[in-house]
């Protein structure tokens, strides 16, 4: 493990994985919730060996660390608008001395083509902000506050510049609210994306969905495919074995922080 500096107010969590990784965070602004574990997870299915992979609205850098692990990309790239958070998870990528495959970049993913070339990329990842500008209440804390509200990009940005970055039949894959499900089929399909995996993510049995993931392929058939629902905590309120089984079937130090 390489000696990399470790602010005073972040900490260093174990992501319990096979090959030891550790990320920093910072709990003030936020930490990775199930939802990034969940899209690595589905994301993972559909990334083949040696694949080139974007990861927008990186963060932290959860999901590139994930992917480093879960699948057999080359490379994996992530863009990140706040200089601090793409700062940190540049910190965290050379930690684990992933510097030759994971590369975070602190631009505006709007520049994406830009940065990386028409057509570069086989699958592309996002976890994006979830509430419209006008939508609900914004936290105080301006890193959380761009991580929750569509202040800097909203769906469509993220989905026009996945069209024009996925090469054709790439895979685009999104965590998103279930509230959001109508706009993201009308955006994929109006920019040539066609959903073609989806799954609802419930807290328990007796609770409806809280959390959608979905996959679309640049150029794909109509055929979408709705695989079983996902229940977090099973009747006695502990994860259930499915959420074991992504987890590793271990704990994640961060499963209390602040969720994006």
């Amino acid at each position: 493990m390489k000696n990399i500096k470790i602010h005073d107010y972040e900490r260093l969590d174990d992501l319990q994985t096979k090959n030891n990784l550790m990320l920093i965070q910072n709990p003030k602004w936020f930490c990775f919730g199930v939802d990034a574990v969940l899209l690595s997870h589905f994301a993972s299915k559909t990334v083949k060996s040696h694949a080139t992979v974007l990861d927008l609205c990186t963060g932290n850098g959860i999901v590139p660390l994930l992917l480093s692990e879960k699948t057999g990309a080359d490379r994996i790239f992530g863009v990140e608008i706040q200089e601090s958070v793409a700062e940190m998870a540049q910190r965290s990528v050379a930690l684990n001395g992933l510097e030759e495959k994971v590369f975070i970049s602190c631009d505006d993913l709007k520049n994406a083509e830009e940065l990386f070339g028409k057509e570069a990329f086989d699958n592309i990842t996002c976890n994006p902000p979830y509430k419209e500008v006008m939508g609900g209440l914004k936290n105080s804390s301006d890193a959380v506050t761009i991580a929750r509200h569509e202040i800097m990009c909203n769906l469509r940005d993220i989905i026009e510049v996945s069209a024009k970055c996925l090469k054709p039949y790439g895979k685009l894959c999104l965590v998103h609210r279930p509230e959001r499900l109508a706009d993201i089929i009308c955006l994929m399909r109006e920019n040539r994306i066609e959903p073609k995996r989806l799954r609802f993510i419930h807290p328990k049995k007796s609770k409806t969905a809280n959390i959608i993931l979905i996959e679309g392929a640049k150029y794909g058939k109509p055929k979408l495919f709705l695989e079983p629902p996902l229940y977090v905590y099973d009747e006695n309120g502990e994860y259930s074995k499915e959420i074991d089984e992504i987890y590793g079937r271990m704990e994640t130090s961060c499963k209390e922080g602040t969720e994006k």
